[in-house]
């Protein structure tokens, strides 16, 4: 009878938390969804639908009623901004109130997940302030033949498709893509020839492909992690499989050491995550006391490969994606495959079919092109900023306050046919300077804004340009039997990606 009774008296606690929790927006007369308990708004997640099909549905229901609608992920409250101009707020002008992402990271048990992308407060702050000098435009430039090496192997890892065992011209493009990026982040992240052009089942590619194909938890359960990162730190969760966080730490540690033992130094990314451990390895040298926490003080080599880790998930697969969703969308509009080459071919004459840093400055139409592409495929379907301190939105009695989850729908936004009229169309023309001027500049960011922007967002765009460039100057892409129309969407990973692969035809121009 105790028993029985504590049980109801639990299931009665519970159901008075729930209808409590979940009344939340309405006591603020803020217009929502109705929620349902544990899974708030987000129902079919990972199975039916993506990240972007749920953010598209409250979209659409409430962004001609509400600046924001309340939002409920699973158990999680936020605030899911639709407003342009409180957009606006959030990311620069109100940043100090929403500095941190709140996104999940466990130090202890999944050292990885250390990195810049996910760290808040001081740390956050310390590490973008060091690591932000390798992406200047010097740096850049220093990069750029690194990355044209690697570029240039894509002609001959796409004449396999033509000429060798293959011999059927058909590509699987995201494939291709992602072999292309794991090789020049691994250069220029790791300083490590990954070979995956040459050898599709090169370590590197394979561990990458196992990050995103494989992922240790389902779509649900990533979800969880995502919208609660504090009760799956006190659960001890992880994001990275074991195999992989083993296999990153010991490329790493092997990298540095080399280095360190031959004092090899080639002015990249590596090269500045050692002089940072090498600064907290002097001060413990001279006996000082060094808090792991305080990242000032140099980083420990988890820290380092932490900061190489989310170098090489943002860079390859985000860019990865982007290109062979430009390569789908130039298949399927010839016209614009036609002009965009066009410009290429004409940018290179004139510099003795040399492809400089310059050049891709010339090159204004493929910088449209990737532009239209990047709003139409948002890879991240949304921006996460949680309230540091309370904040009162413009012009209204609502409060924002401190812990809140703010949600900025990026892929609804681009194809919001108000800021951009026929959104299934892939028209470039759109991203002309003067078309480009009479829309809201916060109804296109694809790499955020403000200080918490993508900070490899130059480096991103410079390996897509190059791919690009390297592939459309010697090859013609088309559409083939196997290629989806419409393209159909993978529900089991945040980022937006295809699902069974972007089949294309290739042939050597």
């Amino acid at each position: 009878m105790i028993f029985l009774s504590l049980l109801v008296l639990s299931v009665i606690a519970l159901c008075v938390w729930l209808k409590e929790h979940y009344s939340y927006w309405e006591k603020r007369n803020v217009p929502h969804e109705k929620p349902l308990p544990f899974i708030g708004n987000m129902r079919g997640l990972g199975r039916k639908y993506h990240w972007k099909d749920i953010n598209d549905r409250i979209y659409k229901k409430f962004k001609n009623i509400t600046p924001i609608a309340g939002f409920y992920t699973f158990t999680t409250r936020a605030a899911f901004v639709m407003d342009l101009d409180i957009i606006k707020d959030i990311m620069i002008k109100q940043f100090t109130s929403f500095s941190d992402r709140g996104l999940f990271h466990n130090e202890r048990d999944d050292p990885l997940t250390a990195n810049l992308l996910f760290l808040d407060g001081e740390r956050w702050r310390v590490l973008r302030h060091k690591v932000s000098p390798v992406f200047t435009t010097g740096k850049m430039k220093f990069m750029f033949p690194t990355v044209v090496q690697v570029g240039e192997r894509l002609e001959p890892a796409c004449k396999k498709f033509i000429n060798g065992d293959e011999g059927s011209g058909i590509i699987e493009a995201k494939d291709l893509c992602a072999r292309y990026t794991t090789d020049v982040i691994g250069t220029c992240a790791f300083g490590i020839e990954c070979n995956s052009l040459i050898d599709p089942q090169a370590e590197f590619r394979k561990m990458g492909r196992s990050i995103f194909e494989k992922p240790r938890h389902s779509g649900v359960v990533q979800g969880l992690m995502f919208t609660n990162p504090k009760l799956a730190q006190k659960l001890r969760m992880k994001t990275f499989s074991d195999d992989v966080a083993e296999f990153f730490m010991n490329a790493v540690r092997e990298t540095v050491e080399y280095r360190q033992k031959n004092n090899i130094h080639r002015n990249d990314f590596m090269d500045m995550l050692i002089e940072m451990k090498e600064q907290r390895d002097k001060l413990l040298a001279q006996g000082k006391q060094v808090d792991d926490e305080d990242m000032s003080g140099g980083l420990t080599l988890e820290q380092l490969a932490a900061q190489a880790m989310v170098f090489f998930l943002a860079g390859f697969d985000t860019s990865s994606t982007t290109i062979s969703f430009c390569l789908y969308e130039l298949a399927l509009n010839q016209e614009v495959q036609t002009k965009v080459r066009q410009e290429i071919c004409k940018v290179l004459q004139e510099n003795n079919n040399e492809l400089s840093y310059e050049c891709l400055k010339e090159m204004k139409y493929l910088d449209m092109v990737i532009s239209e592409t990047l709003r139409k495929y948002s890879v991240t379907p949304h921006l996460v900023r949680t309230c540091i301190k309370d904040y009162q939105l413009p012009n209204t009695d609502i409060v924002l306050e401190k812990g809140l989850r703010v949600i900025i729908p990026l892929d609804s936004i681009h194809r919001d046919a108000e800021y951009f009229p026929e959104p299934e169309k892939f028209n470039p023309d759109r991203f002309l300077p003067e078309e480009a001027a009479k829309r809201h500049p916060f109804s296109f960011i694809p790499f955020g804004d403000g200080p918490r922007n993508c900070i490899g967002m130059r480096f991103g765009k410079m390996q897509a340009q190059i791919g690009l460039v390297c592939l459309l100057s010697k090859f013609r892409f088309d559409r083939c039997p196997q290629t989806q129309i419409p393209m159909r969407y993978s529900t089991q990973s945040f980022l937006l990606g295809s699902e069974g692969g972007v089949y294309l035809k290739v042939e050597k121009l």
